[in-house]
């Protein structure tokens, strides 16, 4: 799975996970947020969200954000990612705007949002048609529209920085590259693309790097049989070395106790 850039090849899941950090990245599903238990910081672009308990949120397609979970102890978050086709008269608002604040808090949450979402969730492994999920879908997007201010897409610019910087490190971060490089073929200064780092992503250059090439190598030791060598190698590190420590430090586990974890709740 490529980082950064996300293309699921379902047009439609839900799923219940816990609450986790999940660096920038965008795709062109729109994606509904709904947090069960814990809190849950809900990056998007510049600007930081918190979200507790009853919260609800809808990240608009094309728009970069991540997530970041503060608390010691994991909370739990429902996804529900769609393709936008599947919005019928909403689609043309997905497509040309984006809302101010994405969160809607518990208090002003409509209760058919509540309803919709877990009613989903409950059904996940039974819907073998996108007609109730689409039904769903439109009950809550009118809804949380209502309480929406909108912005348009266009004010972002076609030549938004954020989303250059990101497409990339999307392209690149298994090459050797530093700040510097990076920002001449952007033709941007590296003052302007640090400040992109600490300002949008909330780490700086290397910080972030590492976290691509490291949730990239995760991919590999889950979904594929590469060796470990193959895998910190294919992934942009230059020893092993440096990859386990990174890997350790991350995930707080070797990428043999990662891979091994893996399978065993999948067997």
């Amino acid at each position: 799975m490529q980082p950064l850039y996300r293309e699921s090849k379902e047009h439609y899941e839900i799923f219940l996970t816990k609450t986790k950090h999940d660096p920038p990245h965008l795709h062109k599903s729109v994606e509904f947020v709904y947090v069960i238990e814990g809190t849950l910081e809900i990056g998007v672009r510049k600007e930081l969200y918190h979200m507790e308990a009853g919260d609800f949120a809808i990240v608009f397609p094309e728009i970069v954000h991540h997530y970041q979970a503060f608390d010691p102890k994991p909370g739990k978050v429902v996804y529900l990612m769609l393709d936008p086709a599947y919005t019928g008269g909403y689609l043309s608002h997905l497509q040309q705007y984006f809302p101010q604040n994405p969160v809607i808090k518990q208090k002003d949450l409509h209760p058919d949002i509540t309803y919709a979402m877990n009613s989903l969730l409950r059904q996940r492994k039974k819907l073998d048609s996108i007609i109730i999920p689409q039904a769903f879908v439109q009950i809550m997007l009118t809804h949380a529209l209502a309480c929406y201010t909108l912005i348009e897409k266009t004010s972002m610019g076609p030549e938004d920085i954020v989303y250059q910087t990101m497409a990339y490190i999307s392209g690149h971060f298994t090459e050797e590259i530093t700040l510097t490089s990076m920002a001449k073929e952007l033709g941007f200064s590296p003052y302007a693309l640090s400040r992109v780092f600490s300002g949008t992503f909330h780490r700086n250059f290397n910080q972030y790097l590492n976290e691509v090439r490291l949730n990239y190598a995760s991919g590999l030791l889950v979904y594929t049989n590469q060796t470990i060598t193959d895998i910190y190698n294919n992934s942009g590190f230059n020893s092993q070395r440096t990859f386990n420590r990174a890997f350790q430090e991350h995930f707080h586990m070797t990428p043999r106790e990662y891979r091994k974890e893996y399978q065993k709740q999948h067997l």
